[in-house]
């Protein structure tokens, strides 16, 4: 193999090897959206805007100058291939970019008649549907979101199992496409196997991650229009990721860059080999293959090269939760081309805030293990000690470990090519030790750093430490165990485990002076005796291939669905993939329901608008009043972080009240108080205030009728007490 060259930085060292893709800036959204209407734009502008619709509409997994298959099924156009096609794309495209460009707010179907000619009214409603019902737009944790979901669950009625990421999606999909719907959860809490674990106590505490911690790649993905939604920073995990020996010394650069050239260039000759081996490929492992290549090309000769070689060969099997001797060498990327592109990021203050935000308000009843799923021409049935809860389908999102070990009795039982696949896909480890510590000794600049292990056996053994300090509220560190370390740790004594990490730790910083404290907490992680996942994530293991995820996605009988993670072949093993999993399974069941019928039913009527009577009627008699501002919330709940508007009033001209102009914004409650904290600042104080500070957004009337209708309207009815209640199908 040809050697690195002595110019230039060494490869971005990543958390999992990525395929190249072209991307938007998710950073760029949330920008003002263009309202003028396409007639008045140039040529050039639109083929400008067309373009960087298309590209976002890649991003989100659309291909250029086709349609999806979902698509082609779905009978979106009359004739492939024409210009009915590409002009549907380009206004799919357009419609996706502008909701793409403010999330928070739901998109009606009136705002794309203002910049897309009337001639293509048809394609309008045919594109904004086959969206709204696919989990394209309109999805998430958005307060504003409220007003446009039924009350009247005419749809039918659905039992989810499971309240993780898959569940949560799924069940917020269904309650907004006119289901009803009940979720069952064994644990006592909602998330799965993401777990966001509060650390310390009342003086010092820190979040941290025992479960799924990083979103992988920011452009388009699920959850960074969650955070987007909810206003939560992202921190994105810095490039820099020092590796150290196990005398503590920092790894020679040169020989960093050397051997992770090695490493990347065998695993481009992996890809030659399988060609070469074609369906045989399939019966071999990765570490097989890799192994021999190592020694055929001589890659990682001396002691050291091969410590920092297995130092690779650990991360990759962190980001597989599997050893690689168990992975197909064939098929162990099949991933790879789906992935998320852009930065990688820890979300503010924990994962727990996007899972709670997605809980909320959801018919969620914990503590009920699932024994039993019975489904049948006439409904279904889900047995959980000695309850019964009965509806018209079932989705079922338990881990693949559960449904490995066969803890849920399937009646009748599964099909035999589901049961196979479930056998064959693997299913991996991956555990930590959260530690919270007195002070961030490691320092403020590191989001990651890595320790080599003397022995290969060892070499996923504290291999990688992540730092929370910047988003945690406390000097965390984790430290992550994969491979063969990773099943051994499930039974190891926890002082044991914490007896060795601290001393590699001591053995990185001590040499340079620095004192490391014992923790003042410690955790550690179980995931492979947990009863509810039996695991961490999936992968594909040998003898296995990326079909297997497609067929345990599969339903059974349009009675039973199945999401998560480890049945989606294009995002497994991570939490976008679980979330839009969810996505998926709701848009599969609104479409049985709709052919079961024999005819497609017309969309759920949802809000419409309300009046500029309506507004002046709140603010008569605001929450609050101070000066020229004034603020109105819902009187339902006491959530400080639960959203109103403000007003704020402008005299055009002193001697003429009749003239004064009006400005809005959406804000918390907690934002309102500090406003009021401002005491008698002057109007114009204030405006700054909101403005620069808050990073409030203020529009006119017809914007606020427009953009917060829905949230005008929950306020309203809440202050005529009334509210919604669902009625769940259980027995």
């Amino acid at each position: 193999m040809d050697n690195p060259s002595s110019e230039g930085p060494a490869p971005r060292r990543t958390l999992r090897r990525k395929a190249v893709r072209k991307n938007y800036d998710e950073n760029a959204m949330d920008e003002p959206i263009e309202t003028s209407k396409k007639k008045f734009k140039t040529k050039q502008q639109l083929e400008k805007e067309t373009e960087t619709e298309a590209l976002i509409a890649l991003s989100v997994g659309f291909p250029i100058d086709e349609l999806l298959e979902d698509e082609i099924r779905a009978g979106v156009v009359r004739e492939l291939g024409g210009k009915e096609q590409n002009d549907y794309i380009v206004v799919r495209n357009h419609i996706v970019a502008r909701w793409r460009s403010n999330v928070r707010v739901w998109l009606l179907k009136d705002r794309i008649r203002e910049s897309v000619s009337s001639e293509c009214e048809h394609l309008i409603s045919t594109a904004y549907e086959f969206l709204l019902y696919n989990g394209f737009i309109n999805f998430g944790v958005s307060p504003l979101f409220n007003g446009y979901v039924p009350e009247d669950g005419s749809e039918g009625s659905v039992i989810v199992v499971g309240a993780g990421l898959a569940g949560l999606a799924a069940a917020r999909q269904l309650l907004s496409f006119g289901f009803k719907v009940v979720v069952l959860e064994g644990r006592s809490r909602p998330g799965g196997r993401v777990y966001t674990q509060r650390m310390g106590g009342k003086e010092r505490f820190a979040a941290v991650e025992l479960g799924g911690s990083v979103i992988t790649g920011l452009h388009a993905n699920p959850l960074g229009v969650l955070a987007r939604q909810l206003a939560i920073p992202l921190h994105k995990v810095r490039d820099h990721c020092p590796l150290y020996n196990s005398e503590g010394e920092v790894v020679d650069k040169v020989v960093d860059s050397n051997v992770e050239f090695g490493f990347n260039k065998l695993l481009d000759k992996v890809a030659e080999v399988r060609e070469m081996m074609g369906g045989d490929g399939n019966k071999v492992s990765l570490g097989e293959v890799l192994e021999t290549l190592r020694v055929l090309y001589g890659v990682a000769k001396d002691s050291e090269e091969r410590k920092l070689f297995d130092w690779h060969l650990a991360n990759l099997e962190y980001a597989n939760a599997g050893c690689l001797s168990n992975l197909s060498a064939a098929y162990w990327d099949q991933d790879d081309p789906y992935e998320m592109g852009g930065d990688h990021c820890f979300l503010a203050g924990g994962n727990w805030r996007l899972i709670n935000a997605l809980a909320e308000g959801l018919p969620i009843l914990y503590g009920k293990k699932v024994d039993a799923i019975r489904y049948g021409d006439r409904g279904v049935e889900v047995v959980s000690g000695s309850q019964r809860f009965q509806g018209d389908m079932i989705l079922c999102t338990v881990p693949l470990g559960v449904l490995k070990k066969r803890c849920i009795t399937f009646e009748p039982e599964l099909p035999r090519k589901k049961q196979a696949a479930i056998d064959r896909l693997g299913f991996g480890l991956l555990n930590k030790v959260a530690m919270l510590f007195p002070s961030v000794f490691w320092g403020d600049d590191l989001d990651t750093f890595g320790c080599l292990n003397d022995s290969s056996i060892d070499r996923g053994e504290f291999f990688l430490f992540y730092a929370y300090h910047t988003v945690s509220g406390g000097p965390a560190l984790v430290a992550l165990v994969a491979g063969e370390a990773a099943q051994r740790f499930e039974c190891t004594e926890p002082s044991a485990l914490l007896h060795r990490v601290m001393k590699k730790l001591r053995g990185i910083y001590g040499p340079k002076g620095v004192v490391v404290p014992d923790p003042i907490q410690t955790i550690c992680t179980r995931w492979g005796s947990d009863p509810f996942s039996y695991g961490s994530y999936s992968h594909v293991r040998v003898g296995s291939s990326g079909v297997d995820y497609d067929i345990l996605a599969e339903s059974v009988n349009n009675r039973l669905f199945f999401a998560g993670e480890a049945t989606t072949r294009q995002h497994p093993a991570t939490m976008h993939g679980a979330y839009l999993s969810g996505l998926r399974e709701a848009s599969r069941i609104q479409r049985v329901v709709n052919v079961s019928r024999g005819y497609p039913r017309k969309p759920v009527q949802r809000y419409s608008g309300v009046s500029n009577d309506v507004l002046e009627d709140l603010f008569k008699r605001p929450d609050i009043a101070s000066g020229q501002l004034s603020f109105v919330f819902n009187p339902s709940t006491d959530d400080p972080k639960s959203v109103g508007l403000v007003r704020v009033c402008f005299d055009s001209f002193e001697d003429d009240p009749t003239n004064h102009l009006q400005l809005y914004a959406i804000l918390s409650w907690e934002q309102a108080q500090k406003l009021q904290e401002l005491g008698e600042s002057s109007n114009e104080s204030k405006l700054t205030y909101m403005v620069n500070t808050l990073g409030l957004k203020l529009m006119g009337g017809n914007a606020v009728l427009d953009t917060c209708g829905a949230l005008i309207s929950v306020i309203a009815n809440a202050r005529k007490g009334r509210s919604r209640t669902r009625v769940v199908a259980r027995q």
